[in-house]
């Protein structure tokens, strides 16, 4: 590591709240499950990530020497689903260079870790935060700050003025789930303080723990992928995956986090496997693919057909929000259910230029491959294609 190396990871706990709650019950309930990350981008960038190789690797020796301060782990302790024994192991945990590594082909960035799960899944967030703003220091820092303090004015004035519009019976309500492909950590703090300073009465908190500790916000998140997806090789029948990763999600946090994701292999299929069960036991289910309005539709009737009241229950949408989207979908759905939105990159992200659109995704799990069949094409990562046509078929799931 140079001396003139800036840190892009400012503490271990700036990552998102369900890497901590997908993380403490996999190290209760699968320890020895061994693991494989990759990252990949999307799109195109404007200048090959391979170039920043050497400057991720100097980031990620400087990750890999960092610990949890104190006063860190005593706010995990503060939160009342984080057990003592994963806060005791969080105080001698490192992340291990020798889990990660980094490479490239042509252009292309590789970025994989593989080792025990409790002790690489934590890299994901870092790893795309890090390749985020080692890339946007290449560009004209002025230009994109005025430009994103300008959007997010226009934001700030939308809120306001949509104040105005006539009540429906549940509140507009909206977090920041932009950790992952923000611009830099230091906007994402000034937007997160500016969002609640101007219009707290609807944006509730963030993923972003760090910021949440700082600024006295509630932290937001429950599950991702990965936490199901997991399932997929842990030994339990293929068809009774989600069924075996919900039941722990129960039995870990007993009433805490009981928002659902539900799109590991369709909404359909999930829904399937939510009967009267889960759907009394989980307060809400969490949209990230597909058409939100088809699937929030599905969700209600869903909760009719079981005789559930579901203005008891909550539909949180977070793919690929911006405010006019969010707002469109509360004045569809607001006077029949509770909603909440996860708006990401184009809150921390939206400064005139185009963003990554990186992951880091789980491809295999104990030698198995995983997957994720996704509503939305595009969004399925795996290539093995044996296993994706075997999973399509236990799920009735349609090629996208």
């Amino acid at each position: 590591m140079t001396s003139t190396m800036t840190p892009v990871v400012r503490s271990l706990l700036e990552t998102d709240l369900y890497k901590f709650t997908m993380w403490q019950a996999l190290l209760h309930g699968h320890p020895n499950s061994l693991t494989e990350y990759e990252f990949v981008c999307r799109n195109t960038p404007q200048f090959p990530l391979a170039e920043l190789k050497a400057e991720v690797e100097q980031q990620l020796d400087h990750l890999c020497g960092m610990a949890f301060a104190e006063e860190e782990l005593d706010y995990l302790r503060s939160l009342r689903y984080m057990k003592s024994d994963f806060v005791d192991f969080l105080t001698v945990f490192r992340f291990q260079r020798k889990f990660i590594h980094v490479d490239t082909d042509g252009d292309t960035l590789l970025i994989r870790a593989g080792g025990p799960q409790v002790h690489v899944m934590a890299f994901e967030i870092f790893v795309l935060y890090i390749v985020n703003e080692l890339y946007f220091r290449r560009f004209d820092a002025a230009a994109a700050l005025a430009e994103g303090r300008a959007r997010l004015a226009g934001k700030i004035a939308a809120l306001k003025a949509f104040g105005a519009q006539p009540a429906r019976r549940h509140p507009f309500e909206f977090s920041d789930f932009g950790v992952r492909r923000r611009y830099s950590g230091a906007w994402h703090e000034e937007v997160v303080r500016s969002l609640a300073r101007e219009v707290p009465q609807y944006f509730k908190g963030t993923s972003n723990v760090y910021l949440a500790r700082m600024l006295g916000l509630p932290p937001i998140g429950t599950m991702a992928h990965e936490y199901m997806q997991s399932f997929q090789a842990f030994g339990v029948r293929l068809r009774d995956f989600q069924k075996a990763a919900l039941e722990d999600w129960v039995q870990e946090y007993r009433g805490d986090l009981g928002v659902a994701l539900t799109d590991v292999v369709g909404m359909d299929a999930f829904l399937e496997d939510f009967d009267l069960y889960f759907a009394k036991l989980f307060d809400g289910l969490r949209h990230d693919s597909g058409d939100p309005v088809v699937w929030g539709e599905k969700a209600l009737a869903h909760y009719m057909a079981l005789r559930i009241d579901a203005n008891t229950k909550r539909l949180v949408f977070s793919d690929g929000l911006d405010l006019e989207t969010a707002f469109d979908l509360y004045r569809h759905f607001a006077d029949r259910i509770m909603v909440g939105f996860g708006i990401g990159t184009n809150l921390t992200n939206d400064v005139g230029l185009t963003p990554l659109n990186i992951v880091m995704k789980l491809v295999c799990c104990n030698g198995q491959p995983v997957a994720k069949l996704s509503d939305s094409p595009g969004k399925t990562l795996c290539k093995d294609e044996t296993f994706l046509a075997y999973l399509r078929k236990v799920f009735h799931h349609p090629e996208m």
